[in-house]
């Protein structure tokens, strides 16, 4: 089948500089396409880095960043709250906070596999408006924890230098590397 945009229109016999014309500009108007080759090749590189990026953020960060705050640090703060108004506070803080991470887990999860199938280049429909409801769902949950719940984590576990360093500690226990012994 051609493409020649001359063989699609009929030929004018009495103007046959016309039929020439009219073939330079279907010729002119691919080689310009052509000529935008090189950017979109380049786009679709950075796509698919992009994907390849995202996809390790969450396989290797954000739930493991997850885990930490809810297996280590939030515990630690409940723990080191004072009764009353404060321990209210901080478990309205941190049931908050979880929410959020189970809402960002599921909303990537949504995504995840559009995500794995621009890895490869493949045809994708990834949904504009569910990318930018996980980007601004997970930007006001850092700004919250950021401005409002660590300067109060920070305040509660200062009090005791002892609880600030178990904190450390015990962040650096889940991260070290499991040596095994010799017997």
């Amino acid at each position: 089948m051609s493409t020649h945009t001359a063989s699609r229109t009929p030929r004018n016999c009495n103007k046959p500089l016309a039929n020439f014309s009219q073939c330079h500009l279907g010729i002119v108007s691919k080689l310009h396409a052509l000529a935008q080759l090189p950017v979109l090749l380049a786009a679709a590189v950075q796509a698919r880095e992009v994907a390849a990026s995202t996809l390790a953020l969450f396989k290797l960060s954000v739930h493991e960043h997850h885990a930490d705050e809810e297996n280590e640090l939030f515990p630690a703060v409940l723990r080191s709250a004072a009764k009353g108004a404060e321990v209210l506070r901080v478990q309205a803080m941190v049931q908050r906070l979880t929410a959020e991470h189970r809402d960002i887990e599921a909303r990537w999860k949504k995504l995840e596999p559009a995500v794995k199938a621009a890895t490869k280049a493949e045809p994708v429909d990834l949904d504009h408006k569910e990318v930018h409801a996980l980007v601004r769902a997970y930007l006001a949950h850092a700004r919250y924890e950021e401005e409002r719940f660590f300067p109060l984590a920070e305040r509660i576990l200062g009090r005791d230098g002892n609880h600030m360093a178990a904190l450390g500690l015990a962040l650096h226990l889940r991260h070290a590397p499991l040596t095994v012994g010799h017997i």
